[in-house]
């Protein structure tokens, strides 16, 4: 395959999705150092999309601004939509969490058992791991004791904190 922007072998492939279209751009090394393609700071996919590419003359259309959603949400920053994201299964931008975190927790609890990543824990840290969600565990059930003014179950989960904090230091 070759460059966009000149007739040298193709060895970095950008890809962009707008306005459900996918927009792609070939170029070699020299071309993808020339456009700041390697500096993370200085790189703008849509602006190198939007521009002439090079020798060839081609000019790719400024997407439309305006986009029918039919009342839904519509992230401000890259325009994607939840159909978009049903579609590709990607995000716009980063903003696109923020905007639609009520239906990715909605889709997240019919793919996971929870929100939150539970994933396997080094051999070692196992029991540091139990340990810590006991003291959790603990220091709830102490904090509603103390708000129910039951200040003896309050001084015995107070005691048993302090066992594992002991153990812990021991240790």
């Amino acid at each position: 395959m070759k460059c966009d922007y000149c007739d040298s072998k193709a060895t970095v492939f950008l890809t962009q999705l707008a306005e459900g279209q996918m927009k792609k751009v070939c170029l070699c090394d020299s071309c993808a150092k020339e456009r700041g393609v390697t500096d993370p700071t200085g790189f703008s996919l849509a602006d190198m999309l939007l521009t002439n590419f090079g020798n060839s003359g081609a000019k790719i259309k400024a997407p439309r601004t305006e986009r029918l959603t039919g009342g839904a949400k519509v992230c401000p920053e890259c325009g994607f939509t939840l159909e978009d994201l049903k579609k590709v299964r990607r995000f716009g931008c980063g903003n696109c969490y923020n905007v639609f975190t009520e239906e990715l927790a909605a889709m997240l609890r019919g793919m996971h058992k929870g929100q939150s990543h539970v994933g396997k824990v080094p051999e070692g840290l196992m029991e540091s791991h139990y340990r810590y969600q006991r003291m959790e565990e603990l220091r709830g059930k102490l904090e509603e004791a103390i708000s129910s003014e039951n200040y003896e179950a309050a001084a015995e989960l107070r005691d048993e904190i302090r066992k594992l904090d002991e153990e812990e230091v021991a240790k």
